[in-house]
């Protein structure tokens, strides 16, 4: 996690965090362009199932926000789901930055959105 900005860093620990509290599959957490944080873990109810990305991203447009900076996705998956990359070039652009790491919070790889 050395390499993080500070602000990316806090990232890390909140979807750290949230994926840990419920015991989740995967932990999420974004940065919009106003710097809110929103963080999710996955949702699997009969009734619903989101990907943690897909969790911060419905926030983060429920909250007002209209676009992002970075995202930080936790969990054992080796590359991020085409839906969770669509939902967030759809709210944050092309540009957003997304760092994925394991379930400890070691950031395996970071790309662009």
């Amino acid at each position: 996690m050395s390499d993080l900005s500070v602000e990316d860093a806090k990232l890390v620990t909140l979807a750290r965090a949230t994926r840990a509290r419920i015991g989740a599959a995967e932990g999420a957490a974004v940065r919009d362009g106003d710097g809110r944080t929103y963080a999710a873990a996955s949702v699997a109810l009969p009734s619903l199932e989101l990907s943690a990305v897909q969790a911060c991203v419905a926030m983060a447009v429920a909250s007002g926000s209209k676009g992002l900076e970075a995202a930080v996705v936790l969990g054992d998956a080796e590359d991020l789901a085409d839906l969770d990359l669509a939902a967030l070039r759809e709210l944050g652009g092309p540009g957003v930055v997304v760092h994925r790491g394991d379930v400890r919070g070691n950031i395996l790889a970071t790309t662009l959105a």
